[in-house]
């Protein structure tokens, strides 16, 4: 039996670059679907169309008298064709090298069944009426998707590297705990957002309940945590002449000062949209720079590279 790629693969080959390229399209894809369902989130429009697959039960697509929320809703609904075809693209790139890189291959195709989850659990939130706990749950599938496309790209950017990322078992324990204070942090920031204004739709549109002050004392001591974790991460690997656990810590640093900035600003300003939207896109990329980060410190010990290579 003939596969369709592996007739595709003994007949033509792809480059490095277009799979760095496909990659890179593919997490930009991933954020912006975060950024679409922000939009969405502020402008009121999560139930612009009230029914999923299709806009309404009679139609696809939302018709001219359903107004600016319909149009908008869609919008960010086609933003998944985009994404489809984004993913698509880096499986067949993978598929196509001259030396296949099975780990890229299997991460590609882990993107395109968090796609599937992503759509289905949108389609659920949208027959539940926003319920703010699905929300979070749409965030949070978003968010394994932007992770899973993360890692495609940085594998990818290491297959450029001539020389082989190193770290440290302390290194590695320091990274592990680092992510898992992002994850907390990611999580009760959906907590934060259910709690908050900007429900989505309507003023009918239940919260999640938490005191909303409360929750995001929380949330910024929990961003304070980490943060320290990674001044330690970059501490130790500076020690110990691990540049690229180095450079990966500096660049956490500086795009988590901008999205703390914008944290704080937004809290003191009463929600602004926009603002709101900022530190959705920010809270993508100090997430992106987490799973990095991490991925860097988890590199082989020297002592486990020379065993391989005596």
């Amino acid at each position: 039996m003939v596969i369709p790629f592996g007739w595709l693969a003994s007949r033509m080959t792809l480059q490095r670059r277009s799979l760095r390229a496909a990659s890179l399209t593919a997490m930009i894809a991933a954020i912006l679907i975060i950024i679409g369902g922000g939009v969405v989130r502020v402008t009121g429009s999560g139930l612009g169309c009230p029914d999923w697959p299709a806009c309404t039960q009679g139609s696809l697509a939302p018709t001219a008298q359903m107004g600016i929320h319909a149009t908008i809703e869609f919008a960010n609904r086609l933003l998944t064709t985009v994404l489809c075809a984004a993913v698509g693209w880096v499986i067949i790139a993978a598929r196509l090298q001259r030396e296949p890189v099975p780990g890229i291959t299997r991460w590609a195709w882990v993107q395109f069944w968090l796609v599937v989850l992503n759509a289905v659990i949108g389609g659920v939130t949208v027959w539940v009426k926003l319920n703010p706990f699905m929300v979070a749950a749409h965030f949070l599938a978003a968010t394994l998707l932007l992770t899973a496309a993360a890692i495609t790209w940085d594998k990818t950017q290491n297959l450029m590297v001539d020389e082989q990322p190193i770290s440290t078992e302390k290194l590695k324990s320091l990274g592990t705990i680092m992510l898992a204070l992002n994850a907390v942090l990611v999580i009760v920031g959906t907590a934060v957002t259910g709690s908050g204004p900007h429900a989505g739709d309507s003023a009918d549109v239940p919260r999640m309940g938490f005191d909303w002050q409360s929750i995001t004392v929380i949330h910024a001591v929990i961003a304070v945590l980490a943060l320290v974790v990674v001044l330690v991460i970059w501490r130790t690997a500076e020690a110990q002449q691990i540049l690229g656990v180095v450079r990966k810590a500096k660049m956490y640093v500086l795009v988590f000062a901008g999205q703390g900035l914008i944290g704080i600003i937004q809290a003191l300003t009463h929600l602004p949209e926009l603002l709101v939207v900022c530190h959705l896109v920010g809270s993508a990329l100090v997430w992106i720079g987490a799973v990095r980060l991490m991925l860097a410190s988890h590199a082989p010990q020297p002592s486990v590279i020379a065993a391989t290579h005596s």
